[in-house]
């Protein structure tokens, strides 16, 4: 049994998706991110940087005592091989798809994440922040668009990177981005979403997630979710 620490974010799906596709028994620990339930002790001993997702296996591939595991893109890798789905056997396929899933966990998330932040949540609005984070969601897109022109996955085949990069797409509505622009991103988001398997994962706890980008954080959320928690606590080091 895996027990899964989630709130329904686009990195929290990854993992829901992933535990939904491959078919791997879980037990899910909401994690009230906007409360600061990742702050506590217990929860950095398995999340070092007190961050969700994160899993504890209880039966951990290769054996041995219960395995924790934190980091979307670590747990992504860790679940397709302990199921043995998702990620290709043979060395070029299964570097290609670590190649895209750097890409995601590296690029098109965090620009993706800064662009939401600084356009939809942020008090005071820096028109030069959003522009840069813009351009960089908009260059990515244009990459993706690219790379699945003549392919049905990002890698050809279903695999952890479509896992990993749809629940990031989800978004461009409330990040204000005309996915008609990028047609074989429609084209795939469409075809995605009617996977059972994701649905079931992106449905998670559903009563409990965001308005994406609609609703407006009060303060004691704001304080948990934008570091000021940790600031506080002394857990964050000052930039100066």
């Amino acid at each position: 049994m895996i027990d899964f620490y989630f709130w329904p974010t686009p990195n929290g799906w990854k993992i829901s998706i992933a535990l939904e596709e491959m078919g791997l028994p879980y037990n899910v620990i909401p994690l009230r991110i906007g409360q600061g339930e990742q702050f506590t002790e217990a929860f950095e001993r398995i999340s070092p940087s007190h961050r969700m997702p994160a899993i504890v296996d209880h039966e951990p591939l290769g054996g041995g005592d219960s395995f924790p595991l934190a980091e979307s893109g670590a747990i992504l890798m860790y679940l397709a091989e302990k199921s043995g789905q998702f990620l290709p056997l043979d060395v070029q396929g299964r570097y290609e798809v670590m190649q895209w899933l750097l890409w995601q966990t590296t690029q098109l998330g965090p620009m993706m994440g800064q662009h939401g932040h600084f356009a939809l949540y942020a008090k005071q609005k820096i028109p030069y922040a959003i522009d840069r984070y813009r351009y960089n969601v908009l260059r990515l897109f244009k990459e993706l668009d690219k790379r699945l022109k003549g392919r049905e996955h990002i890698c050809g085949q279903y695999t952890i990177v479509d896992m990993a990069c749809w629940p990031w797409i989800v978004t461009y509505k409330s990040q204000q981005i005309d996915l008609e622009e990028f047609p074989e991103i429609r084209r795939w988001y469409d075809a995605l979403k009617t996977r059972p398997g994701l649905r079931r994962g992106y449905d998670l706890l559903k009563d409990s997630r965001s308005s994406r980008g609609n609703e407006a954080p009060d303060e004691e959320a704001r304080a948990h979710l934008f570091g000021e928690t940790q600031k506080a606590s002394g857990q964050v080091e000052s930039a100066s």
